[in-house]
């Protein structure tokens, strides 16, 4: 059986990335102007033209009928977005044999999915969209909202996972300059979580989960009633305040 250790984990770092085929950034806003509140989620291209998040603010405000102030909030809360992005690019982290549990805990319109499974963070050719279609799938979910929800969810996941990682490769280098060994006791600690899940679920897992998994992490997918989407909004509206 091949060895799995820590040491692998911070043995070869690359240049920031997240873990997928396309290196997408994913895009939260929750803008609350006089009374009227935009909430949107989704995936931008990088290395697109700055003038595209103006453009992509215009239409937004545009189709939905928002009044003209939320034109630059848009416009600033996806820059502010992609700068803190661009600030990790070049960056290096550490990759190497490691899976982490990604978990779901989401409500979209009247479908509430809860869900925890592993992914590969050294795999740079996972789809989440395709993961999201295919449990959507599986699951029998109709909603076509769900399934942008579910990717955006596993990328902004991922995303974190990512900028962790550039964090730890910029402690290890600190603390190598200063004190020896350090690397070796960094690297056990910072690969810690992914040797535990390689030993409770043996070879390394991909993207798409094993049937064997299902019955230790089974996805739970229920559709509420109008009456308990209204006392759930109302809920979380007050939360908001």
């Amino acid at each position: 059986m091949k060895q799995h250790s820590a040491w692998n984990f911070t043995k070869t770092p690359v240049k920031f990335k997240i873990p997928t085929a396309d290196n997408l950034v994913p895009i939260r806003l929750d803008i609350e102007i006089d009374g009227q509140r935009l909430r949107d989620a989704f995936t931008w291209n990088p290395s697109d033209p700055d003038t595209e998040v103006v453009l992509f603010a215009k239409r937004t405000v545009k189709d939905l009928k928002l009044p003209p102030a939320f034109v630059t909030q848009i416009a600033q809360s996806i820059q502010s977005q992609l700068a803190e992005f661009r600030s990790y690019e070049g960056q290096e982290m550490f990759t190497g044999e490691k899976v982490v549990p990604i978990k779901l805990d989401l409500r979209v319109n009247h479908t509430v999915i809860k869900d925890q499974f592993l992914w590969d963070l050294n795999n740079f050719e996972s789809d989440p969209e395709e993961f999201a279609r295919n449990f959507c799938k599986d699951m029998g979910i109709e909603d076509p909202e769900v399934g942008p929800a579910i990717s955006i969810a596993i990328r902004e996941q991922l995303y974190e996972i990512a900028i962790q990682s550039v964090a730890s490769a910029r402690e290890s280098r600190m603390h190598k300059k200063g004190r020896r060994g350090f690397e070796h006791f960094s690297a056990s600690k910072a690969g810690g979580a992914g040797v535990d899940l390689v030993k409770l679920f043996g070879n390394k897992t991909s993207v798409v989960r094993k049937r064997r998994e299902w019955d230790v992490y089974e996805p739970i997918v229920d559709l509420l009633s109008n009456e308990e989407v209204d006392a759930l909004e109302a809920r979380e509206e007050r939360s908001a305040r």
